[in-house]
């Protein structure tokens, strides 16, 4: 496993893009949601051929230039010729882009575990093969990917929320300041083991209990209007707006390159979700490199 990703921001005026891909099951699409939050243009399942159509429109955008961009490639497209990217990588560069190709991968044992958790169907199982045959025959259609790959991450070891904190802090760490990350959570599972402060929102009213607000989460509207409604709710985001403004500077002047601050409640889904969101775009207003994680939303 590699301890950081490199930060490929060394010149921030010049294009880069970076191609994710990997094993199916590696967290390609937790990368690729750190680096939408660092404000990429991201896109997912990206045929080989169209890249340099896209690079070239994203970064002469008429609504103004994008000069960071990400892009999924893996075995889902069949239309695309993975020994080809090779050859559209290089093109890319030599038309001066900073092209930074990134393998995700993960050991075969921890792959099939994650299959039969989440119960989704692997890309190559519509050829009728077995899961351990699928993961075998996707490294062989991956090998010329590998075998350029800037970087190779073994995310065997890793959680969602550590894999995404190793991109997020590996890619914004060229950026100023620090990179600041509010994460929602439930109690009942656990404190995020890698919080740096938690502030518990259980003492607030529960949309919960509201069966027409069950369904919702702190995302949507009607959960908002209900907690914006409520001055101890009001109260509660004010105090903790204060205190992150007051000791937040401390903590940047230590060098720090990551806060993590997490916010609880029972359930995960209404109250913490609710805050996260809130704060984030009031800090998002003063500074860059502000993400958001919903652990029990993803």
């Amino acid at each position: 496993m590699t301890d950081e990703v490199m930060s490929p921001i060394v010149e921030p005026d010049a294009i880069h893009l970076i191609v994710l891909t990997g094993m199916s099951g590696g967290g390609k699409t937790v990368a690729l949601r750190a680096l939408e939050d660092l404000e990429f243009y991201c896109v997912d399942n990206m045929p080989a051929e169209l890249i340099p159509q896209l690079v070239a429109a994203v970064s002469q955008g008429e609504h103004g230039p994008r000069r960071r961009i990400a892009v999924g490639v893996d075995v889902r497209n069949r239309r695309v010729d993975l020994s080809r990217m090779p050859h559209v990588l290089s093109e890319l560069s030599m038309a001066g882009v900073h092209v930074h190709l990134i393998f995700l991968d993960s050991r075969d044992d921890v792959l099939i575990k994650r299959y039969s958790e989440t119960r989704r169907r692997h890309p190559l199982a519509a050829e009728k093969l077995s899961l351990a045959d699928s993961i075998a025959q996707e490294r062989k259609l991956l090998r010329p990917l590998i075998a350029i790959a800037e970087k190779v991450i073994d995310s065997s070891d890793l959680n969602v929320h550590q894999l995404r904190r190793l991109f997020a802090t590996g890619y914004a760490a060229a950026s100023d300041g620090t990179t600041l990350l509010f994460e929602s959570f439930a109690y009942r599972r656990g404190l995020p083991s890698d919080a740096d402060f938690v502030f518990d929102a259980r003492c607030l009213p529960n949309p919960h209990w509201d069966p027409r607000l069950r369904p919702f989460s702190g995302k949507d509207q009607p959960v908002r209007e209900f907690l914006d409604a409520n001055p101890l709710v009001g109260e509660y985001y004010a105090d903790v707006t204060r205190w992150l403004e007051t000791w937040l500077p401390r903590f940047e002047g230590e060098d720090r390159s990551y806060v993590t601050v997490s916010i609880g409640c029972t359930g995960g889904r209404h109250r913490s979700v609710y805050l996260v969101e809130k704060l984030a775009q009031h800090f998002r207003s003063e500074r860059g490199n502000v993400l958001t994680f919903h652990r029990e939303l993803e």
